[in-house]
C-alpha cells in the first residue's frame, strides 16, 4: 500500500489523469453547450458527466498503434509489473492488439482521472482540515477536545482513504497490464514459429559443424598419431600421412568458412546450403583409406543426378557414419551401399565390432543428426549391432523428391 512500488503506480496514474484532462475538457464544453443552468446540481452532473463521455474519445485514440508501444513503456517502468518484459514494446500489428490497447487506456485515464482529482481535491481538503480548529457549529465537536481533535483525524482519514485508492487501482492496473498490453494469440503464435525457426537453423549449424570439423579432427587426430609413431621407422609413410593431414585441414577449411557463410546471410533461415554432395564420395573415401579404413563401397549409378539438397544429406550421412567407424571402430575394414531403389535413396554402412574396441550402444550426437537430416526430409534411419553382435548397421532411407 505503501512504498517505492505504491509511489510508482500513484505516479502512473496522476500520468493517466493528466492523460485524461484534454478530453475531459473538451466533453465539459460539448456537455454544457446542450443545456443551461447554473445550480450546483446541474455542474455536478456536467462534471460527472464528462468524465464517462471523455472515454469514448480516449479509446478511439488509443487505436492509434504507436500508443501500444508509448502505453506499454510506461507501463514497464511505472506500474511494476511482474513479468515486464511481457509487455508491448512496440505498435500495434493487428485489430485486435488496438482494441486490448483501447481498452487498457481507458481503464489508464480513468482511473488515473479519478486518483489525480481525489489527489487534488482531497488531499487539500485533508490538509485543511488537519491544520484547522472545529468550532461550536462543528456537529462532531462536542467539546473542546473534540474540537481539537475533530478535524485532524477527518483529514487523515480522508487521507487514508486516498491512499488506499490510489493503492487498489494501481493494483488493478498492474493486474491487467499483461491482459491488456500482453502479446495477442496471433503474436505469441508468430513469436513461437520465429524461435523454433531460430533453434531449426541452429541445430542445422550444428549438423553441419559436427559432421564437416568433427570428421576433419578425428581423421586428422589419427594420421598424426600414426604418422608420430612411424616418424622415424617409415619416414615416408610419417610424410604421407602428414600431406594428408594438409589436405584434411585445408578442406576443413573451406567447409567452416561454407557454414559460417550461412551465418552472414541476412535470412539464414531460407539461405541456400552449401557443401559437398555425393559426387564428391571418392575424394571421401580416399581420406580415410590413409586413415586404415577400408571401406567396399558400392555406389548406383545416377547418384549424381539426384537433387542437390538429397545429395548434400546424404554426404553428410555417409561421412558421419564413416566417422563414427573411425571413431568407435578403428581402422577396420567397413561396407557401403548407396543406391537408389524406385523412389528413394537407400544408404547402408556396416562394420564390425572388434572385441577390443566395441561400438558403444545409442550412439551420440552423430547419430542423432543423421536421424535428424533424414527426418528432415521425410526419411528416416536406423543403427544398431545385428543379431548375433558382430556387425553394427546403420540404415538410412530418403525419398528421391524429399525436401526439408
Amino acid at each position: 500500500m505503501v512504498g517505492h512500488k505504491a509511489l510508482l503506480r500513484w505516479v502512473h496514474l496522476v500520468l493517466g489523469g493528466a492523460l485524461l484532462m484534454p478530453y475531459w475538457m473538451l466533453s465539459v464544453v460539448l456537455l454544457g453547450g446542450f443545456g443551461q443552468g447554473d445550480g450546483l446540481l446541474y455542474q455536478v452532473v456536467v462534471l460527472l458527466g464528462s468524465l464517462f463521455t471523455s472515454l469514448p474519445m480516449a479509446g478511439i485514440t488509443a487505436l492509434v498503434p504507436i500508443v501500444r508501444g508509448l502505453e506499454g513503456a510506461a507501463a514497464r517502468a511505472l506500474c511494476a509489473v511482474e513479468r515486464p518484459e511481457e509487455l508491448a514494446g512496440g505498435p500495434s500489428q493487428s485489430w485486435a492488439a488496438r482494441r486490448r490497447t483501447a481498452l487498457w487506456y481507458m481503464l489508464h485515464v480513468f482511473l488515473g482521472g479519478v486518483v489525480a482529482g481525489l489527489t487534488l481535491g482531497g488531499g487539500t481538503g485533508a490538509i485543511a482540515l488537519i491544520i484547522s480548529e472545529a468550532d461550536d457549529t462543528t456537529p462532531w465537536a462536542g467539546s473542546s477536545t473534540g474540537r481539537l481533535l475533530a478535524g485532524p483525524a477527518v483529514g487523515l482519514g480522508l487521507i487514508l482513504l486516498i491512499v488506499l485508492i490510489s493503492a487498489g487501482s494501481g493494483a488493478l492496473l498492474a493486474r491487467c497490464a499483461p491482459v491488456l498490453l500482453g502479446p495477442t494469440p496471433e503474436e505469441r503464435l508468430a513469436a513461437a514459429e520465429r524461435r523454433a525457426t531460430v533453434l531449426a537453423q541452429r541445430n542445422r549449424l550444428a549438423r553441419e559443424l559436427h559432421d564437416s570439423v568433427g570428421h576433419a579432427l578425428s581423421a586428422v587426430g589419427i594420421q598424426a598419431s600414426a604418422a608420430a609413431r612411424v616418424l622415424r621407422s617409415d619416414p615416408d609413410f610419417a610424410a604421407e600421412a602428414l600431406h594428408a593431414i594438409e589436405e584434411t585441414a585445408r578442406a576443413a577449411v573451406a567447409e567452416l568458412d561454407t557454414v559460417l557463410g550461412l551465418l552472414r546471410e541476412e535470412s539464414p533461415e531460407t539461405a541456400e546450403p552449401a557443401g559437398p554432395t555425393l559426387a564428391g564420395l571418392d575424394d571421401l573415401l580416399r581420406q580415410l583409406a590413409r586413415t586404415g579404413v577400408t571401406v567396399d563401397a558400392d555406389l548406383s549409378p545416377g547418384l549424381r543426378a539426384l537433387p542437390a539438397e538429397v545429395s548434400r544429406e546424404a554426404y553428410r550421412i555417409v561421412q558421419e557414419g564413416l566417422t563414427n567407424v573411425l571413431r568407435h571402430a578403428g581402422p577396420a575394414p567397413a561396407g557401403l551401399r548407396v543406391a537408389v531403389t524406385g523412389s528413394r535413396l537407400e544408404i547402408e554402412l556396416t562394420n564390425p565390432l572388434g572385441p577390443t574396441r566395441p561400438s558403444r550402444p545409442g550412439g551420440g550426437r552423430g547419430l542423432r543428426g543423421i536421424d535428424e537430416r533424414a527426418t528432415a526430409l521425410r526419411g528416416g534411419s536406423a543403427a544398431g549391432p545385428d543379431d548375433d553382435g558382430t556387425t553394427w548397421r546403420l540404415a538410412v532411407w530418403l525419398p528421391v523428391g524429399g525436401t526439408a
